[in-house]
């Protein structure tokens, strides 16, 4: 099993990455979000050139697939989400999509699917399902925070509304600065972010 691979990243797909180790290329799968963090001024800086991926093998009749995370924590998680039935990789990572790891396991463990439907790939019974077999594995450790959301998916209702594309608004709602409480706050912080 490949859990862990540090090296140079030598390109960026739109799902994916090669991740160059010792010469050899590694092509791994990861999350929109994990792209953008990657290309952030800050991590680049950090990373010094070298970047560390945790990494989860998925293996198929066909094909052998890595699938990549910047912290155990969504690998984790990412695991926990494959280990459901009708649950593969690719629409795993589409959950990543979303929100922070953190606001996917408040929706789950406040029983919200209709936050899990937003997935392409995912419909009702399957969002049930995820919120059935992970419910109780993930309240214990996270606190619920229902009333955010409610307001997270009011907001993005709102923005749809406005003209913009459901990925667009759940992209704006994921920039939100942490710290922004209240649905008018919230809506007001997304929509500073499209006049930058």
């Amino acid at each position: 099993m490949i859990g862990h691979l540090s090296g140079k990243i030598i390109f960026k797909g739109e799902k994916h990455l090669i991740l160059d180790v010792g010469g050899v290329g590694y092509k791994i799968f990861v999350a929109p979000a994990t792209l953008k963090n990657l290309e952030s001024p800050s991590f680049a800086k950090a990373s010094e050139g070298t970047t560390e991926l945790w990494t989860h093998l998925h293996v198929k009749e066909d094909a052998l697939e890595l699938y990549g995370f910047l912290h155990q924590g969504e690998l984790e998680f990412f695991e926990l989400l494959i280990s459901i039935s009708g649950i593969g990789p690719r629409s795993a990572l589409g959950v990543f999509a979303l929100a922070p790891v953190d606001t996917i396991k408040r929706a789950i463990a406040a029983g919200d699917v209709s936050y899990l439907t937003k997935v392409s790939g995912i419909g009702k019974k399957t969002a049930q399902k995820i919120v059935l077999e992970l419910k109780d594995k993930l309240s214990g450790g996270v606190s619920v925070v229902s009333e955010t959301l409610k307001d997270d998916a009011d907001i993005l209702e709102a923005l749809v509304s406005l003209g913009y594309t459901q990925k667009d608004a759940r992209e704006m709602l994921s920039k939100i600065p942490h710290g922004v409480a209240g649905r008018d706050k919230r809506l007001e912080a997304a929509l500073k972010l499209t006049k930058r």
